[in-house]
């Protein structure tokens, strides 16, 4: 059961010879999300070994072009591949616009259908659910209408221990709603309690990812506790009037939002390209959370399964 970030980009506005532009996939149990979509990404997937064919979701955190612009190659090579799956695109609702002239100018027509999802940046709702996974928006400050996005696993069920079925001769039946936390009644009317028959369920996982924004609490309460969050620190602290023109973070701010929401870990991306090192910023954030890690093309990030306690 596998809840793993894959960081495709961690450039800011342009991309350098080391760093690719924003876009990162998470894998929830074998689903595969892309969050925004910079240029270069599909080169990206294609390196990191992510099949095309897996990716049915793509959200876009805002309309800058070092978040949208790799969209239109992706696109562009899935009717190529002749995909025929629809695609599930979550942005600001001008993207559909910009993305159908795109089409109409340079494809004409597509294989696919895109199932475009209206995001309203300027609240915290529900975008996508189903068994496995709930998203929701995460609304940020910043230049123009922007949200980021929180991953959660749904709760899982807890688990039957493996031997109580033969020695308490559990039909079938009842299996599910043992594992929903009832508890069992055998032929000689002996109640037996459901902490003898089951182990506790694992521990819900999440993300939450918080790019081009400025410093801004009100997240907190949507974030908080969450397992891993990406953070932008476009900026070291020493730049904290150009972060704030510019409607970015420093390291400061980042890791300060990071031990206000008690985050478990803490990723520092899109990083300003006149930055050749980015020790600096991680060194400053540190001091602060020390759980603090840089974002990496490349790099891979999962998040073990633990146990609740009983």
């Amino acid at each position: 059961m596998t809840f793993e970030l894959t960081i495709l980009g961690s450039s800011s506005a342009v991309p350098t010879s080391k760093r690719n532009l924003t876009a990162h996939v998470l894998n929830v149990h074998e689903r595969f999300f892309l969050i925004d979509c910079g240029e270069g990404t599909q080169i990206q997937i294609r390196k990191n070994k992510i099949r095309f064919g897996k990716i049915d979701h793509i959200f876009i955190s805002h309309l800058h072009g070092d978040h949208i612009f790799g969209l239109f190659g992706l696109i562009s090579t899935f009717n190529l591949l002749n995909r025929d799956k629809d695609l599930h695109i979550y942005a600001h609702p001008d993207l559909e616009n910009i993305i159908n002239r795109h089409i109409e100018y340079f494809e004409r027509s597509i294989s696919f259908k895109i199932v475009y999802h209206h995001l309203n940046p300027k609240v915290n709702e529900v975008i996508f659910e189903d068994d496995k996974v709930k998203v929701e928006t995460i609304p940020l400050k910043h230049r123009i209408p922007t949200c980021g996005f929180k991953f959660t696993e749904q709760p899982y069920l807890r688990n039957l221990r493996k031997d109580v079925v033969q020695i308490y001769n559990i039909p079938i039946s009842k299996i599910q709603e043992i594992r929903e936390g009832a508890d069992f009644m055998n032929d000689a009317g002996e109640l037996i309690p459901n902490s003898r028959l089951t182990l506790p369920p694992y521990k819900i996982r999440s993300y939450a990812y918080c790019t081009d924004t400025a410093y801004s609490e009100k997240i907190v309460p949507i974030i908080r506790d969450v397992d891993l969050l990406f953070h932008e620190a476009t900026f070291a602290k020493s730049m904290k009037k150009q972060a704030k023109l510019t409607f970015h973070s420093t390291s400061e701010d980042a890791a300060n939002i990071a031990k206000k929401a008690a985050a478990k870990k803490l990723i520092l991306g899109h990083f300003s390209a006149r930055y050749k090192d980015v020790s600096q910023i991680i060194n400053e954030a540190k001091e602060i959370f020390v759980n603090t890690f840089s974002a990496e093309d490349g790099e891979k990030y999962e998040v073990n399964l633990e146990r609740q306690e009983s």
